[in-house]
This record gives structure tokens, C-alpha cells and sequence, in this order.
């Protein structure tokens, strides 16, 4: 017998349902020479900080037990959950069944779904087992690539890199979440959520935002032309720029240009085909859904998946907008589907299209040959799925989309050339099905040598301030955070995208295709960032969040998650093992947990939350060093004494509060930046409510 494990129970009936004549049991199905039985996503979680110690002690949050690094990463079964432990006893059972000589890991096909069935098995099978272990790899859920997917199984020590890659990942991603959230915790007095790709993600959305709210606009003016020339407005802008300050010059250039003539020096009409957009990866698919309908990432990709699970699409976590080569013949019986319900498709053999180079894992985002009714889905699941047809449609239609590209150039005396271009469909293609990348301009009938009407006149105009992040260009950001981006997001198919595809390769990106939604979802329900109309703002918490880890200088930049993302990446292509991986973590994270004696002048550290470090100088209670500051604990009865943890843009550490409360003063502070940006060094004394600065 074959004992088939899926990763949820849908792909088991999905399993099921392209064997057939399947019968079913308690916790399992049964027939044709195959057993098919289920996980519910993962059984398996790691050990917590606790489980690794028999002593009241280690579950304590304390300095004392930080860093934690376990000699040996240990699984349990997920939670207290009776249903969890009562299927996975099933599939004990089932995995040393007498009668059972193969089973076959049919996870999801990526890195997760690969550990959470390997987890099962591994904790299942006695020692010494003869049985054959063999995968299943499942671009989609139709019956029909079930029966080819069975005939195509391979041993599943073909795919133990990628399981590498998911262990050294899950291990990785524990040990900064423990430790950093524990430092963070314990050195705040406020609950941190700390990991390896939420500070970053949140980490950028603060920077943009601090950007937008320093940013101080400034006035300038340009010239501007806008005059009706054969019954159409001509607007014509100047390169020129000129501060507030210069109206009158502003003003005498404009008097320039209107005393010459407009004359038109050159007309390229030119006939093109236009090309649609690439097929999407789930990143280019969130980013045209969250546009659209305003949906958040996490909330796409559950939707993607619950029709992958139903057998419309294919496997949803794909960062690749390419199809392989060996998947010809699987997209001309789709398309030949796609033609019998009236659209006009054809197979296209092209490079923008097939690219095997550009594919990690998985192909891109498609339709399958299983086309759904519309009252059989949920309307999101439609707008989702149409989403995917019509970009399908629009790559494969066989109707080409022609265009009229017309470009002038018109000459204001031998001031100024100006270029003014505009694109008219003629033959619509696949814009019939999506809206094409360009902007229909239309630009009057002119020819060379004609005259053009003018009247410069100065425009006042203000810059503008960067704007918040969307969807879209978070999405880009994060899978490629070395670019430059631009609000909107280009779909021009001759764009090279090579580089884009080794970097995405290389490891660069933050979180993963598969995971990025869901830690952004973290990061919007642990209210550290918000995520309303298609734009994401940062919120107080994390600013607190931020800011905080920056004052305990806990860097996790685009630097250093990319310098981890490599070392995965390495892992994947067994260039270095787990362990290797797991040592960069663990270095990385004790220089956080260094000790070293630093000298009273440069010292930042403000020790632990709540701890008491003196005496109050006014009333003689405890002074406690809280979140903000090292406060009097008889505060509450009027004493208003206080040290600030953060003056000027620089950590007062609990060895100057301490000087400040036995002596009055601490030694001379270096680093204090001043309002104006300048940094100074300087002695604290003690004054009636707290502190003040004493240069003498």
C-alpha cells in the first residue's frame, strides 16, 4: 500500500478525487492500492524557551537567560489541541502499518509544506523502517494533475535542500524572534514583537512616513504654455525652474519664449504592437488586487489559495511571472479550454512567456482547464480569479493590439525643444480583456514646419513630499529592496527583468513570496503599521517600536535580513549546511548581548525596565527607571522628579542616573545632537524636577 500524506484535509479530497473510488475511513481514506491521509497545516511547532529547561528558572524573562541558542532544535505536537494529537496518532498508526511500503510527502508544494509533512513522518516512523519515502509536487489541485503527478513521484531526498532551506529558516526566524523580543521586552517595559522580517517591513514604513512628516515643501516657479492650436490644447511645460524668490526672471523668460515662434520641427508616427503584462507572481497579482478592490496582501493570497485548493488555479506562493518549458503541452489544453467559452486565445512560444531561468520553484499564477461558474465561487474568489483569466487571456490572445505612436517636436526660437508624445489604439487586442500600460494622449494634427500658438506664463508650484507606501510599491520594495522604485509599477514586456530574477535568486528580498503577507498582517494587528485605502502609515506603536530598538541599537536593516537571506539561499543550494546558517544567526544576535566595558563618556545602556537604581534626591523614595524615564516612585504623591532615558537625541545610561542621584552631576556625556543638528558633549547636574545641562 501507498500511504499518501496531504498537507490540509482539502488536498487529501482533492488527492482523492484523481485516484478515485476512494472510501472513507476515521481520519483517512482508503482504495485502489492507496492510503490517503491529512496534517492540518502544521502539527509540529519548536520547542518554547521553557520546554528546553526543567527549572522554574529559565521560563523567567530575565537578562540572565539571554541569549538562548538550544544545543539542538527540538519539535512538539502544536498546542493542547485534542483534534491536532488525535490525527496525528492516525498518522503514527498509518506510517507503521505492516502493509504500508511507501509513503509519499504531499505537502504544498514549496519549503513549508515540504518540513510540515517531513515532521510528521520523521515523528512517526520507528528506527530501522524499510518503508520508501517519495514526493509529490502538485503545481495544481485538478484531478488530472493528480493522475500525472502520481505516475511522476521522485524520492523525496530530491527535494531534502529545499527542506534545509525551511528548517534553517524556521530555526533562523525562532532565535531572533525569542531573543530580540525577550531583549526588546525586558528593556522597554513594553511588549515588543521582534522578528527577523517585521522589523524591517515596519522599518521602511517608518522611514517613509518620518520623511513625509519633515518634510518641509518649497515654492518655486516654472513656465507653462497651455493654447489652442487647431481646436486643441497644447500644453507645453518648461524644464526651467526658478526659486520663490525669482518671479521677475521667471517673467522675463516667459517674455522670450512668446516673442519667438513655435514652430514644429519633427512628426514620427510609428504603427506598434503593444504587448500585455507579464502573467503574475502573487506579489504582482496583490499589488493589481489591492489597486482594485483595496484588499490587503494576506487577504489575497487566502483568497488565491482557496481557489487553488478548489482546482482553478495553480499553486498561489510562486514569485516567478514566467511558465517553465516542460509545461507547453499543460497550457495549450488550458487555452483550448479558454477558447471553447468564446475567447479569442491562441499558444504563443515566446520568451516573455516560457523562461525556465527565471523560475525558482514555481511557474507563475494561471487558470487551469477547471473553469469555475460564477455562483459557484464567493464574489471575491470571482473578482480574484477574473483578475488571473483576463491576464491569461490578454498574454495568449490571439487578436493583436495595435497602436498609432505619434511623437512631435516643437522648437520655441533656439530657446526650448519640446516633446510631446500620445498613443491611439486602433485595433484593441487584448485590451479588451485589460486596460493597456499607456496613456491614450490625444495630440492634434500637425505637421512639420507648422506654427504652434504659445503664451508662457510663470506657474507657481510646490515639491512635493515622498509618498506613503502601497501595496504595490511596498510589494516591490520588499522583493528587491536595492531598486529604486517608482509608484507605479512598470509592464512593459520588453523591460529586462534579469536582474530583478538574480537578485530575487540571490536571497536579497525580505520575508518570502510564501510569508510576506502574513507577517505584514502581524504587523497591522500588532498595530505597528495600518493599512486603509491601499496605503500603509505607520501607527504610535510602531513608532515606539522603532525607535526603541534603535536606542538598544538593534539594527535589523535591508543589510543585514538580506545578508541572512543569502545564507538561506546557500543553504537551498547546499553551499553551506543548517548549522552554518544557524551560526550567522547566532553571532549576529550575542553581538546584541556583548557585555564589553565602555567607557562613562560613551556609554548608552539604560539598563532594564522597572529596575530600581537609587534613592530620590527630593523625597527619598525609590526611583525606578520606567519606558520614558527614571522616575520617583512617589510620584503619586506629588514628587515630580524625573530623568529622561533620551535627551537630545542621545541614551542617558543608568550609570549617569545613578552619578546624578549620589553625586549631583555625571561625568562630561559625549554625543548630544542640538535642534539645529549639531552634536556637543556636556555634563548633567541635577536640578529641581530632574536635570539640566551644565557646559561650565
Amino acid at each position: 500500500m501507498k500511504l499518501i500524506i496531504a498537507e490540509k484535509p482539502s488536498l487529501a479530497r482533492n488527492i482523492c478525487a484523481g485516484i478515485g473510488e476512494m472510501k472513507k475511513k476515521n481520519g483517512y481514506y482508503e482504495g485502489r492500492g492507496y492510503i490517503v491521509s491529512w496534517a492540518f497545516g502544521h502539527l509540529f511547532s519548536l520547542y518554547d524557551v521553557d520546554d528546553y529547561s526543567d527549572t522554574k528558572e529559565q521560563t523567567r524573562w530575565t537578562m540572565d537567560n539571554l541569549p538562548f541558542f538550544p544545543k539542538e532544535f527540538k519539535f512538539k505536537l502544536r498546542g493542547n489541541d485534542n483534534g491536532v494529537k488525535k490525527q496525528f496518532e492516525i498518522i503514527k498508526e498509518l506510517c507503521n502499518r505492516e502493509d504500508v511500503d511507501t509513503i509519499i510527502n504531499a505537502g504544498d508544494a514549496d519549503r513549508e509544506g515540504e518540513i510540515i509533512v517531513r515532521l510528521c513522518v520523521n515523528n512517526s516512523l520507528k528506527e530501522n523502517h524499510n518503508k520508501s519515502l517519495l514526493r509529490i509536487w502538485l503545481p495544481d489541485q485538478t484531478p488530472q494533475t493528480v493522475k500525472k503527478a502520481l505516475t511522476e513521484l521522485k524520492p523525496e531526498s530530491e527535494y531534502d535542500n529545499l527542506a534545509n532551506e525551511g528548517f534553517g529558516r524556521t530555526y533562523i526566524d525562532w532565535l531572533f524572534g525569542i531573543n530580540y523580543t525577550r531583549y526588546a521586552t525586558l528593556k522597554s517595559g513594553a511588549f515588543l514583537r521582534v522578528g527577523r522580517v517585521i522589523i524591517p517591513i515596519v522599518k521602511t514604513i517608518y522611514d517613509r512616513d518620518m520623511l513625509i512628516k519633515d518634510f518641509v515643501p518649497e515654492k518655486y516657479y516654472g513656465i507653462v504654455s497651455k493654447e489652442k492650436t487647431n481646436d486643441y490644447e497644447i500644453e507645453l511645460t518648461s524644464k526651467e525652474k526658478f526659486k520663490n524668490t525669482q518671479l521677475d526672471r521667471a517673467k522675463c523668460l516667459c517674455d522670450k519664449y512668446n516673442s519667438c515662434e513655435a514652430i514644429v520641427k519633427n512628426v514620427k508616427k510609428k504603427k506598434e504592437t503593444l504587448n500585455p503584462g507579464k502573467l503574475f507572481s502573487l506579489s504582482k497579482l496583490q499589488n493589481v488586487v489591492g489597486k482594485m478592490y483595496k484588499l490587503p496582501p494576506d487577504k489575497t493570497l487566502s483568497i488565491a489559495q482557496s481557489l487553488y485548493e478548489k482546482g482553478y488555479l495553480t499553486y498561489p506562493r510562486s514569485n516567478s511571472e514566467y511558465l517553465a518549458e516542460a509545461e507547453k503541452d499543460k497550457i495549450k489544453q488550458i487555452i483550448n479550454e479558454v477558447s471553447k467559452i468564446g475567447y479569442p486565445v491562441k499558444f504563443k512560444d515566446k520568451k516573455t512567456i516560457f523562461d525556465d531561468k527565471k523560475i525558482e520553484s514555481h511557474s507563475a499564477i494561471t487558470p487551469t482547464y477547471k473553469i469555475p461558474q460564477k455562483n459557484s465561487i464567493s464574489d471575491e474568489e470571482f473578482k480574484v480569479y477574473q483578475i488571473v483569466f483576463k491576464r491569461f487571456v490578454a498574454v495568449f490572445c490571439s487578436e493583436d493590439c495595435i497602436a498609432n505612436k505619434t511623437e512631435i517636436k516643437i522648437s520655441v526660437g533656439d530657446y526650448e525643444e519640446f516633446t510631446l508624445n500620445g498613443t491611439v489604439i486602433v485595433e484593441p487586442g487584448f485590451t479588451k480583456f485589460e486596460a493597456p500600460n499607456v496613456k491614450n494622449k490625444v495630440l492634434p494634427a500637425l505637421s512639420v514646419g507648422d506654427k504652434v500658438n504659445i503664451n508662457f506664463m510663470p506657474k507657481e508650484k510646490e515639491t512635493s513630499a515622498p509618498k506613503h507606501y502601497t501595496v504595490e510599491t511596498l510589494n516591490n520594495f520588499l522583493k528587491n529592496p536595492y531598486r529604486d522604485i517608482k509608484a507605479e509599477a512598470s509592464e512593459s514586456e520588453n523591460e529586462d527583468d534579469m536582474e530583478e530574477y538574480k537578485a530575487l535568486f540571490e536571497g536579497v528580498e525580505i520575508g518570502t513570496e510564501a510569508t510576506r503577507a502574513s507577517i505584514i498582517g502581524n504587523a497591522i494587528s500588532s498595530e505597528y503599521i495600518a493599512l486603509k485605502n491601499n496605503t500603509y502609515t505607520i501607527q504610535k506603536n510602531g513608532i515606539f517600536l522603532i525607535e526603541s530598538l534603535m536606542k538598544m541599537n538593534i539594527n535589523m536593516d535591508r543589510e543585514k535580513t538580506a545578508h541572512l537571506g543569502r545564507a538561506l539561499k546557500k543553504i537551498f543550494r547546499n553551499e553551506i549546511s543548517v548549522q552554518d546558517g544557524i551560526k550567522i544567526a547566532e553571532d549576529e544576535i550575542s553581538e546584541v548581548f556583548k557585555r564589553t566595558p565602555v567607557d562613562p563618556e560613551n556609554d548608552t545602556d539604560t539598563g532594564i525596565a522597572f529596575q530600581n537604581i537609587g534613592v530620590c534626591p527630593v523625597c527619598g523614595k525609590d526611583i525606578i527607571r520606567g519606558r520614558y524615564y527614571y522616575g520617583c516612585s512617589g510620584y503619586k504623591d506629588g514628587c515630580s522628579f524625573k530623568i529622561p532615558l533620551y535627551l537630545c537625541k542621545r541614551n542617558i545610561p543608568v550609570s549617569a542616573a545613578k552619578d546624578l542621584l549620589t553625586n549631583g552631576k555625571t561625568v562630561k556625556l559625549k554625543g548630544f545632537i542640538s535642534k539645529k543638528g549639531t552634536t556637543f558633549d556636556a555634563v548633567l547636574i541635577t536640578s529641581d524636577n530632574g536635570v539640566a545641562f551644565d557646559f561650565k
